[in-house]
């Protein structure tokens, strides 16, 4: 006799949602979506100054050890069945289950792995700096595989706000292209390519089983490969001698910085397209220079002012939305625009 396990399904072939019409006008729906990335921004943006701090005395393998467990909990607190928030829990279809493996490694893995590497290794500004090329890296490599075709007006934005991110750290602590940050810098760059071409590679799939349910899968086949890698460290550490903050952040690096943003990021995707949900990466050292002020008085100077000027009135130029092309390399047209998925 065969067993079934109802809670569990393997997902049936769904038709991808339609695109929204690129010259329609931005809906309630839309507005929330975007909303979202700009919390998404906060997150990031409290990110990197704390996990910083807690780096100092955590080694980075081991802290992604230590936060990656955390996340894989709460994004599977979002899937329990009669709280889930999106699509229920599924398997996905067996010719999906490779790639998305694939692309889980590159995402949950691969860029983990280097941006934590990366950070340890360079200033923290050479890090905001290069992690500010991922717009660029996204728009490059979602057209060449024929997903969006950008426009003079939307490179312009995704253009500006990288040298609005330029400017915003060079104002501040400067960035060091030297030799003894050549190597960590090299790396924030491999970091930023191999999270472009995980959310261009990823965007089918968002769009066939949901923001949520497509985070949890990459986020539980990354995990238990960031757990091994971070063995090591573990236990050369006394994690006993761990203080409250140092936990908190632990818990605030996992709960909110990869699981939540996990979600927001994919909503982004899947609504608005690779290229304009990217761009919102530029917004976070915007967002840490602002919680810099109150939280620890540090004063913007002036060219960093003029750089997060930049970088939100180029965000603001990309929310005329990119169109995006078919499998057959055409932009369609009249989409329905009120054809809203849970995520």
């Amino acid at each position: 006799m065969v067993c079934r396990r109802p809670s569990i399904r393997v997902a049936s072939r769904v038709r991808p949602p339609s695109h929204p019409d690129p010259e329609a006008p931005i809906d309630a729906h839309e507005r929330r979506v975007r909303l979202g990335l700009v919390a998404l921004s906060f997150i990031w943006g409290l990110n990197f100054p704390l996990v910083k701090l807690v780096l100092d005395g955590v080694p980075p393998l081991g802290f992604n050890a230590l936060r990656f467990p955390v996340a894989a909990l709460v994004i599977l607190l979002f899937l329990l069945p009669g709280r889930s928030l999106g699509k229920p829990l599924q398997l996905p279809d067996r010719d999906d289950i490779l790639p998305i493996i694939g692309l889980g490694l590159l995402g949950n893995v691969g860029y983990q792995i280097l941006f934590i590497w990366g950070l340890d290794l360079t200033r923290a500004g050479n890090a905001s700096l290069f992690l500010g090329t991922i717009p660029v890296w996204t728009a490059l490599l979602a057209v060449a595989v024929g997903q969006e075709s950008v426009s003079l007006r939307q490179w312009i934005g995704i253009l500006g706000a990288l040298g609005g991110a330029a400017l915003l750290v060079v104002g501040g602590q400067g960035i060091a292209l030297e030799g003894a940050t050549l190597g960590g810098d090299l790396v924030m760059i491999a970091a930023a390519v191999s999270w472009a071409g995980f959310t261009v590679g990823s965007r089918r799939y968002i769009a066939k089983y949901g923001a949520i349910l497509y985070a949890a899968w990459s986020l539980w086949i990354g995990t238990p490969i960031l757990i091994v890698l971070g063995l090591p460290d573990l236990r050369a550490m006394d994690l006993s001698a761990l203080g409250l903050v140092e936990w908190a952040v632990v818990v605030y690096a996992g709960a909110f910085s990869i699981s939540v943003a996990f979600v927001l990021w994919n909503v982004g995707v899947r609504r608005l397209g690779n290229a304009q949900t990217a761009i919102y990466q530029n917004a976070v050292p915007v967002v840490a220079l602002a919680l810099s002020w109150p939280l620890i008085g540090e004063v913007p100077a002036t060219l960093q002012l003029v750089g997060a000027a930049i970088i939100l009135a180029s965000v603001r130029i990309t929310r005329k939305r990119i169109p995006v092309r078919d499998g057959r390399g055409a932009v369609p047209r009249g989409s329905d625009t009120r054809s809203h998925p849970r995520p």
